[in-house]
């Protein structure tokens, strides 16, 4: 069988796309990021369960908890990203769908990316409760 890609192709060792790679070490580091990030998240919410409001803020409002939250949502976010448009790029067909599914799914995940940041921050600058 015969190799079909050319010497300089070969030399360089890079696919037709030639950012494969870069998304699957991407997504493989996100999966391993979101983890431990998602066992503390789920932990978080077992251990404010039956609490009160001012508790559940204060824990909130703590600065390395806001951190590892808001770790977990820019993680999160771009490993969904990614994910998606793999799935986007292997399932759509038509060259228009698949072009306004890539821009959807890049505003859809910069939108999410956003809203939580947002709300993240803002629990854990503002001291006093609403």
């Amino acid at each position: 069988m015969s190799d079909m890609r050319t010497p300089l192709n070969r030399a360089r060792g890079n696919g037709s796309a030639k950012t494969g790679t870069g998304h699957f070490w991407i997504q493989r580091l996100t999966a391993l990021a979101n983890l431990p990030l998602s066992l503390f998240f789920v932990a978080s919410l077992v251990a404010l369960t039956g609490t009160d409001y001012m508790t559940a803020h204060g824990y909130l409002a703590n600065p390395l908890v806001a951190i590892l939250l808001l770790m977990l949502v820019l993680s999160g976010v771009w490993h969904m990203c990614i994910g998606m448009q793999v799935i986007i790029e292997d399932y759509v067909h038509g060259p228009s769908a698949k072009f306004f599914s890539l821009i959807l799914n890049n505003f859809f995940s910069a939108a999410i990316a956003l809203i939580c940041l947002y709300a993240v921050l803002k629990i854990s600058l503002y001291s006093q409760p609403i």
